[in-house]
């Protein structure tokens, strides 16, 4: 296998995963997001200003210009990173897991039948998928991924540690900050499965994102008894309203 084969640990991985120049997260149009957020009733300043985030991205990554950039992936990013990559790994992150505790309005929800989507939140562990950028690339691909991951300061970058097959790797994580009203924790399961298996939006179903984030954890082997738990309650839902006429 090349080394400059970015699937080199993982063949498996080739074909699951969205080339950058077909994802929608390459290309935001914040206007066109602008005026469905408006459309939906949602208040001015809901996102955080392009300057305000640009400013951020350059502080954070202070110092670190010169150097490759591990980022970890553990919902939508595993399956649609809208990166280019030159590797990547299967990972571990102590301390952290998923949950479905972002609050969603327009994404994969409206104000009427709002979703939910995926966080990382502290506790337990979390696995899922490492991508490398190379330096020379950093700048406009951070750019990319900033404005999809921090549009609204839902979640926060934090450096962690992943663990690897390879060995342990430095990486940026997003994750779930706890000062913005849209991180929502503690929510019943039952309540979960229930705003996701009715809730949609512009980027589609939230029932569609649990499938997708359910089917990558399938293929990589990855058990998140979470997750399992939560798709078979919103598959069962769906059934019982076929059953009924819905």
């Amino acid at each position: 296998m090349s080394l400059d084969d970015p699937f080199r640990h993982h063949p498996e991985l080739r074909r699951t995963i969205k080339d950058p120049a077909d994802s929608y997260f390459r290309d935001m149009d914040l206007a066109a997001i602008d005026a469905r957020a408006a459309a939906l009733g949602r208040p001015e300043g809901w996102r955080t200003p392009c300057e305000v985030r640009e400013a951020e991205r350059r502080d954070w990554l202070e110092g670190h210009w010169e150097e490759d950039l591990w980022v970890f992936a553990y919902g939508s990013l595993m399956w649609d990173p809208a990166i280019h990559f030159a590797e990547v790994r299967h990972a571990t992150l102590e301390g952290f897991e998923r949950s479905f505790c972002l609050w969603d309005e327009g994404g994969r929800g409206t104000p009427q039948t709002p979703g939910l989507m995926l966080a990382l939140d502290r506790g337990g562990r979390c696995e899922g998928l490492a991508f490398r950028i190379e330096s020379a690339i950093l700048d406009r691909e951070t750019f990319l991924l900033f404005r999809r991951e921090m549009i609204a300061r839902a979640y926060l970058p934090e450096w962690v540690t992943l663990e690897s097959a390879q060995g342990p790797l430095r990486a940026l994580a997003f994750v779930a900050n706890h000062a913005n009203e849209r991180i929502v924790p503690g929510i019943p399961l039952d309540r979960q499965a229930a705003m996701i298996a009715r809730a949609e939006g512009h980027l589609g179903t939230a029932e569609a994102y649990l499938a997708h984030t359910h089917r990558k954890l399938e293929v990589l082997g990855i058990e998140d008894p979470y997750i399992t738990d939560l798709h078979a309650r919103v598959t069962a839902l769906h059934g019982a309203r076929t059953e009924v006429g819905f």
